[in-house]
């Protein structure tokens, strides 16, 4: 039995709303048919998505993995069916600058969809940080970049935002935090932290430990996304971090988990950022285009990629 998006669309609005009533309430239909489809797929995977209780219905380990994956397929559906970028027929040469957390693990596939829809378009590459990047894009030596919204600091820069991706504390597999109903900053204050530095990292994250009464007991600094995961599933501490750097599995083939926060951590945003001056070129305008088409999707609620079009200068999170 193939799985359909009629299951990933009631499997996602059960996750986010925790009741299979609200589901149906949301999605107008019964709620025997919500319930169906998300027995037809726990078969169809083979495994089980939710703990069913009287009070709701709660992601089990492999529904949160799975929930990922299923934002995932209905992002990309959409994408499929509402691209309309420009014309194809632009040349030339574009400079783009990107931070270490986009150019690793927000760039590479759109790059490989741009450079189809737009083979005449050179796109030359330059990884910074965002100082250098606004600097450049305020000397003309880079046309446009991918970075951190939230993180933009000059308002001679504008910036458009085109995902949120949320903060979730990471953990290694079967942490006692992932028993409890309930974890806030006190509990993870209590653990050994991983704090990451790359991109303006460690001073998002005192941003909103600076508003509780609690801090990180930090045991380690570390630029590498990579030395943080690894550190947090062999049980040596745990970090807050974007859903957009997670993955389940270490290097080493070790677990990952996630838990939501009961504290407001606010959102990981990247966009595109240029001069405020700046005059868009063809290739600057197709560039554009193809994030607002690709990130224009519907509005999903809690831990579903958010899209924006609003120009904003990405206040500091």
């Amino acid at each position: 039995m193939s799985i359909s998006l009629r299951q990933i669309r009631y499997f996602v609005a059960t996750a986010e709303l925790g009741q299979i009533s609200q589901a149906a309430v949301e999605l107008s239909i019964s709620q025997s048919a919500v319930t169906t489809a998300i027995r037809e797929l726990e078969r169809t995977v083979n495994l089980q998505l939710f703990h069913r209780s009287t009070s709701g219905m709660d992601l089990t380990p492999a529904g949160r993995e799975f929930l990922f994956h299923a934002y995932e397929i209905l992002q990309k559906v959409h994408e499929a069916t509402h691209l309309n970028i420009p014309s194809g027929n632009v040349e030339g040469r574009l400079s783009v600058a990107a931070t270490y957390t986009v150019m690793g693990y927000f760039l590479p596939d759109h790059l490989q969809r741009l450079n189809r829809s737009f083979p005449g378009l050179d796109i030359q590459l330059f990884e910074l940080n965002r100082e250098a990047i606004e600097e450049g894009l305020l000397s003309e030596r880079y046309d446009i970049a991918v970075l951190l919204t939230s993180n933009v600091r000059d308002p001679q820069i504008a910036s458009e935002t085109m995902i949120s991706s949320p903060r979730r504390l990471w953990v290694p597999s079967r942490h006692p935090l992932l028993r409890k109903p309930r974890v806030g900053l006190a509990d993870v204050a209590q653990q050994p932290y991983i704090m990451l530095t790359v991109d303006e990292a460690a001073n998002t994250s005192l941003g909103y430990w600076s508003t509780s009464h609690h801090r990180p007991d930090v045991k380690l600094r570390t630029s590498s996304v990579e030395a943080v995961r690894s550190m947090v599933a062999s049980g040596q501490g745990v970090a807050i971090l974007s859903d957009m750097v997670y993955r389940p599995w270490s290097l080493e083939g070790q677990r990952l988990e996630t838990i939501v926060l009961q504290e407001p951590i606010p959102a990981m945003n990247v966009g595109l950022a240029w001069a405020r001056n700046a005059k868009f070129s063809k290739g600057m305008e197709a560039f554009r285009s193809y994030f607002r088409q690709a990130f224009h999707i519907p509005q999903l609620r809690t831990g579903a990629i958010q899209s924006g079009y609003g120009e904003d200068r990405g206040q500091p999170a």
